[in-house]
């Protein structure tokens, strides 16, 4: 499609190199993430239950696969470069810290007299700078177009922090623009995958019941009286809550897709500059779904995010990354010895340098360095490590 990003027209990379004989750009990008240390440190980092709390629930990087497989679909049925698409839906989540959202509010008060913290500015700080597999460059050198999307997936940035500000004006990102359609599909898979996921591990875990959902969303509903319908004969629900979540999925990607195919209509864009250049963003939820889908987030706030047994985690995680900060900070040879070596002399540099170590950090290392540098975890004793 015209308004597609064409990796061949690619406005290439920080540091130049040859092309690939096997893959475009994009494939090589999504390829350089795939193979990043910090992709696999994924699997152990908290999605909503603390990682490894139960071998079934999700983590970050069960997430971003899931996340991945829907945008490659939505990709494929409205002619976007694929391969963009996926590789900024597999990169999306590197920055988050340990924890998810808790430990992000840690090291967001840890260095508040240093910038603040925010986890989608690591994620390019990460492929920009800490990802160090390369003999001639920091980062993992992706293309221009990979990072834009990286930066702005969530729309355009005008008062950008620090970090985003630095891998900005290292490789200018134009902040101020939309980014291309790819990016917009990637984080809208993004709300789709965990409204829905988030929806059945809450059910898996016992803080609601299926019922309860349907009595409180009506989009839940209308999707569980067809599933009920449709398999009259099934009343084991480990069979019919994942149908469930199938129904919904499927019933949000077609909206998604006729709202989006309606908007492009009626914007027209011959190119992805006219994408850029729209003013508003051109992939997204019709109005009515849109609404349906703010009162399941509601729910899931209401009744996931804020249930005791999830919120009993909350204040212990948030310990756990304030105490290795202060000890980090205090005493940089408890850092590894390339880390320690690096540490700069002044902050703000220095406090960001312990940050972005303890960002790395997936949930069980994060625990065993703080029961070595500080005393005994404030997590519950049958958290596994």
């Amino acid at each position: 499609m015209i308004y597609a990003t064409n990796p061949a027209a690619s406005r290439g990379r920080r540091h130049p190199e040859p092309a690939s004989a096997t893959r475009t750009a994009f494939q090589r990008d999504r390829d350089r993430i795939i193979h990043a240390s910090a992709f696999r440190r994924l699997r152990y980092k908290t999605q909503v239950f603390v990682a490894p709390d139960g071998d079934h629930f999700r983590v970050r990087l069960t997430h971003s696969l899931e996340v991945a497989q829907i945008a490659r679909s939505l990709a494929r049925a409205l002619g976007l470069d694929e391969d963009l698409t996926e590789a900024l839906a597999l990169a999306h989540d590197l920055g988050h810290p340990p924890f998810g959202h808790s430990g992000e509010d840690a090291l967001a008060a840890a260095l508040a007299p240093y910038g603040g913290f925010d986890h989608n500015a690591q994620t390019l700080r990460i492929v920009t700078k800490l990802e160090t597999r390369y003999p001639g460059w920091d980062g993992l050198n992706l293309a221009w177009e990979t990072l834009e999307g990286l930066a702005k997936h969530n729309g355009p940035i005008f008062m950008p922090g620090w970090a985003m500000a630095q891998a900005d004006a290292a490789f200018p990102l134009d902040l101020a623009s939309h980014a291309g359609l790819e990016a917009q599909v990637a984080a809208l898979a993004d709300d789709i995958a965990y409204d829905n996921h988030d929806l059945d591990d809450g059910i898996r875990a016992g803080l609601f019941t299926v019922e309860e959902v349907a009595a409180a969303v009506p989009f839940a509903a209308a999707s569980w009286a067809a599933v009920t319908a449709r398999w009259p004969g099934i009343t084991a629900r480990r069979r019919l809550v994942p149908e469930l979540v199938r129904d919904q999925i499927g019933r949000m990607v077609d909206d998604l897709l006729a709202e989006t195919r309606a908007r492009l209509a009626a914007a027209r864009p011959q190119s992805v500059a006219d994408v850029r250049a729209a003013g508003r963003p051109l992939a997204g939820f019709s109005a009515s779904m849109a609404a349906q889908t703010r009162v399941l987030k509601d729910f899931l706030r209401d009744r996931m995010y804020r249930h005791p047994r999830v919120a009993a985690l909350r204040d212990p995680s948030k310990l756990v990354v304030a105490g290795l900060f202060a000890a980090l900070l205090d005493d940089p040879r408890a850092l590894p010895a390339d880390w320690a070596e690096a540490m700069p002399a002044a902050h703000p540099e220095r406090a960001r340098h312990v940050a972005d170590f303890i960002a790395g950090m997936t949930d069980r290392y994060a625990l065993k360095r703080y029961e070595q540098l500080v005393g005994a975890s404030p997590l519950p004793a049958d958290i596994p490590i």
